[in-house]
């Protein structure tokens, strides 16, 4: 329960791809304050029983159902919906899984995969991976967004010039989000919930977890925003940072390929040191490892490089 909410939006009222047709699940005044239950990415498909079978049959009309749509009262094309996130109750549960065609590493990794994961959802103290490492957690909507302004059904998976599924990993508590409003209302949706992600999500997964989310929703009138922007409240990285991490670089001409070589150097790098699977180290390193661009002007090459926190194993 959340005693200063005004609105709750429940399980069952949640949908598949954004539709600006989509009846609202609940028409709401700026500045109100909503709890969204929220699914995980498989809607269910996958839960603490799970195993790799589960994975293989998953049915990907369900992937990413999204709570809601919410109609904001005022909203236009042109304004931008302020969306201050201001809490996470977590399940406790989730998964992490290689789902063969998806991926950076795709071609690589051709079989499916399956972690199961359990936290604390009252310290999210880190999630025990294996013996002998311990991914820290950090809640957030791997999708929140509004709907299009083109008619018809969209699909969910890519993100969008109105959010969606961004599956940035700093949308967390504290942060304000700002989306564009393309349509009347907004209709905005949230889901997918993550209890960790390292930046870039390498093989397409994080760790998928249902929970409960609290917003509020105001408007900003005609801000005319292009895409989405967000101001965190402070540092972003200490629940990783204290003790360093292990680097690994793709250097080249494409982007797309350094990041590709700077994730599989990062993969042969744990097989090596830790006696890891190939496809275990993917899946661990999509959780908590970070894809930054360290440069981007010396032409003809880029540098694109992986951090991996030490803090995982020590």
């Amino acid at each position: 329960m959340c005693g200063k909410c005004d609105y709750t939006i429940h399980g069952h009222q949640h949908h598949f791809g954004w539709d600006n047709s989509n009846v609202p699940a609940e028409r709401v005044a700026p500045g109100s304050t909503i709890l969204f239950h929220c699914h995980d990415s498989s809607a269910g498909q996958l839960g603490p029983s799970s195993t790799v079978a589960d994975v293989v049959n998953l049915d990907f009309s369900k992937i990413n159902p999204v709570s809601g749509p919410i109609y904001v009262e005022g909203a236009e094309p042109g304004d931008a919906l302020k969306v201050t996130i201001d809490s996470f109750t977590p399940s406790g549960h989730g998964w992490t899984a290689n789902i063969p065609g998806f991926g950076l590493l795709a071609d690589q990794f051709t079989e499916a995969a399956l972690t199961l994961w359990k936290y604390d959802p009252a310290t999210l103290a880190p999630a025990l991976w294996g013996k002998e490492g311990a991914v820290p957690l950090k809640p957030f909507a791997g999708t929140i967004g509004n709907a299009l302004a083109e008619a018809g059904l969209h699909s969910i998976v890519p993100p969008r010039r109105v959010g969606g599924n961004l599956d940035i990993r700093d949308l967390a508590a504290g942060t304000t989000l700002y989306l564009p409003v393309e349509v009347a209302g907004a209709l905005f949706s949230v889901g997918d919930t993550h209890a960790a992600q390292g930046d870039g999500e390498v093989c397409g997964t994080a760790i998928e977890s249902p929970m409960d989310v609290v917003l509020t929703l105001d408007l900003v009138k005609g801000a005319h925003l292009k895409t989405p922007r967000f101001t965190t409240p402070g540092p972003v990285t200490r629940h990783l940072d204290a003790k360093g991490y292990e680097v690994t670089t793709g250097i080249g001409p494409d982007l797309m390929s350094g990041a590709r070589d700077a994730v599989a150097n990062m993969v042969d790098l744990l097989c090596a040191t830790r006696g890891m699977s190939a496809v275990d180290a993917y899946m661990l390193v999509s959780t908590c490892g970070d894809l930054r661009i360290s440069e981007i002007v010396d032409m003809p090459n880029w540098v694109v490089s992986f951090y991996f926190p030490r803090c995982v194993f020590e």
